[in-house]
């Protein structure tokens, strides 16, 4: 097998492209994907500040990676979740490649900030760990960016992330999430620009990337995550992906190019009204929003299991520690 560009011997093969790369073409490839992704939906703007989610696997660091390498002016935001030595080992992981590349991290602990881990919250609530860490997350994104000033949060969902979750929608016929998804989605009052650039790349392609370039990352997927539908879903894909190269990335682009744009046409006018919630004062639909009503329930049931004190009131202002880079520190 030979590089596509320059007759070497190829070490990447990337099957639905019929294409395959020497190292370093194919990191130079990669960059080029991710530079149309970004100029195709006009991701980054000029005097855009760009916020990275970082959880210190392989997509968010790559990502991270790639779009500083490319000049943009990034900050990494890591959450930590409490989740043993998995979290512990991801927050080494975001740290080393942060402080090697002289970047600058913000981190919020969620059990510092708010009183309890991840776990405690889903043993409190009764709801999977998944749920609340989630929920928890998004709004730890849009908040730490709105009082930073970052218009831009940036989120390392590749193209086995984004098909799946546009199977396990359209299996429900979620609209509302249906018209959501995507690489881009722009600004609203309060929330910033949220993208996606690396989804029309393969989870196997990234991963290809981060050892071609030498980043090193948490290899371990979280323990929550056993028996989560999305996996069901990303192996029902792959399975249809070896038999049809190319079935993930045809079902999602053709999906966002030939089918999103009529479900926006047929719920336009179907938006919700967003106001500001009245514990924390961000964006949300309602009088209160979910992640101040999630805590407020976990904090009720975590008391009468003595996991917090009976006078601690949720304060859902998170706390945020800055590893700033080297030649500022």
């Amino acid at each position: 097998m030979r590089c596509s560009v320059c007759g070497a011997p190829a070490q990447v093969e990337v099957r639905r492209r019929n294409q395959a790369f020497c190292p370093e073409h194919y990191r130079a490839w990669f960059v080029n994907e991710v530079r149309r992704n970004l100029k195709r939906h006009q991701m980054i703007r000029k005097g855009d500040r760009v916020l990275v989610a970082v959880s210190g696997g392989k997509d968010s660091l790559v990502l991270w990676d790639t779009l500083t390498g490319l000049g943009y002016r990034t900050t990494g935001f890591h959450i930590q979740l409490g989740i043993g030595d998995y979290s512990k080992r991801a927050l080494a992981a975001t740290r080393a490649f942060a402080e090697e590349r002289g970047l600058e991290l913000l981190v919020v602990d969620v059990r510092e900030s708010f009183g309890l881990t991840i776990p405690q919250l889903a043993q409190s609530t009764g709801r999977a760990a998944c749920s609340g860490c989630g929920l928890s997350k998004r709004y730890l994104m849009n908040r730490v960016a709105a009082d930073e000033g970052y218009g831009v949060v940036a989120t390392g969902h590749n193209l086995d992330d984004e098909a799946a979750t546009l199977m396990g929608n359209v299996s429900r016929w979620q609209t509302d999430a249906l018209v959501r998804q995507g690489p881009l989605l722009e600004e609203r009052e309060g929330l910033a620009r949220r993208i996606k650039p690396l989804y029309t790349l393969t989870e196997r392609e990234v991963a290809a990337y981060a050892f071609l370039a030498g980043i090193e990352y948490q290899h371990e997927e979280c323990p929550h995550a056993e028996g989560a539908k999305s996996l069901l879903y990303k192996d029902i894909l792959n399975r249809l992906e070896t038999r049809m190269p190319g079935t993930k990335q045809a079902f999602l682009v053709q999906y966002l190019k030939k089918v999103q744009p009529v479900l926006k046409e047929g719920l336009a006018g179907g938006d919700v009204e967003l106001r500001r919630c009245e514990r924390c004062g961000q964006v949300t639909t309602g009088s209160v929003c979910a992640h101040c009503k999630l805590w407020d329930r976990a904090y009720a049931r975590a008391k009468k299991r003595r996991l917090l004190l009976e006078s601690r009131g949720f304060d859902p202002r998170p706390k945020v520690d800055r590893l700033k880079p080297a030649s500022e520190a």
